[in-house]
């Protein structure tokens, strides 16, 4: 557990503040664990405010507590468990307007909302999850697993299609995005048999950890150091510059203050831009 933690998933060389291309600056924001209810409600205050134009494009990323969600459209008899097992599990499902079918969220499982104002990147949607599904690839490449789009199934998959290490789902309002992607890190693979994946009987998950075969145990440590990856790898997919403190230097703490002081700010004042 500890050499996979050590070993395998590199520290990113700084906080990466000012990198990316001369667009409009994307902040990305490392929050921890954090429980899927409290993050939702940040999502759609965050929304509310972009669209408004109170503040610029944001990046969560966290890890969230076990948790089965489904999207608008999905099928619940995708959810294999009984309601008493998932009860016993402490596992909630709930309900999203988000597309894309039912998904496990975890420990071991970095989770990135991408809040952005579409037009002000010329951006369309179908670009836009090409962009998500490119910034997973780069991610796993980084730590040494190859993974790439699959046609017809949104997502990142390993070994030319057969198993599954990350997902992607979204819901544009008002011309802003929101929700994103999960990826598997040091997630626990069992948990993935309470449910279809994305909504496909029989499909495999897979995660960083077992593709380089060193099983780990779930680790925030690990999340982080991928989430560090994913934000540098998705402002490089969408030309944007990216603003914020990343693993190792980041505080999930302190970060949520600063949002919360960033939802605060009137237009045009403190926190209009985001330079952390």
């Amino acid at each position: 557990m500890d050499r996979f933690v050590e070993n395998s998933l590199p520290h990113p060389a700084s906080s990466t503040v000012g990198r990316g291309a001369a667009s409009p600056s994307i902040a990305a924001w490392w929050l921890g664990r954090t429980a899927y209810r409290d993050a939702w409600d940040l999502q759609h205050r965050l929304v509310a405010a972009r669209y408004a134009g109170r503040i610029g494009d944001q990046l969560l990323l966290l890890e969230h507590d076990p948790v089965l969600t489904l999207g608008r459209h999905s099928d619940p008899s995708h959810v294999l468990a009984t309601p008493a097992e998932l009860a016993a599990r402490g596992i909630e499902v709930v309900e999203t307007e988000r597309g894309g079918e039912v998904t496990y969220h975890g420990p071991g499982q970095l989770t990135a909302y991408v809040i952005v104002k579409l037009a002000d990147r010329k951006l369309l949607v179908r670009p836009l999850v090409r962009a998500l599904e490119a910034a997973l690839a780069g991610t796993c490449a980084d730590f040494g697993v190859e993974a790439s789009p699959r046609d017809g199934f949104p997502g990142c998959w390993c070994d030319a299609g057969s198993r599954k290490i990350g997902a992607v789902g979204l819901r544009i309002e008002r011309g802003v995005s929101y929700h994103g992607i999960a990826l598997n890190v040091t997630v626990r693979l069992s948990d993935f048999e309470l449910l279809d994946a994305c909504g496909m009987p029989g499909v495999e998950s897979t995660s960083i950890a077992r593709e380089l075969g060193k099983p780990a145990e779930p680790t925030t440590d690990s999340v982080a150091r991928a989430a560090a990856v994913f934000a540098v790898a998705l402002a490089d997919e969408i030309g944007a510059q990216l603003d914020g403190a990343l693993p190792p230097h980041a505080d999930s703490d302190a970060a949520r203050v600063d949002l919360e002081a960033l939802l605060a700010a009137p237009r045009g004042g403190p926190g209009a831009a985001v330079t952390t």
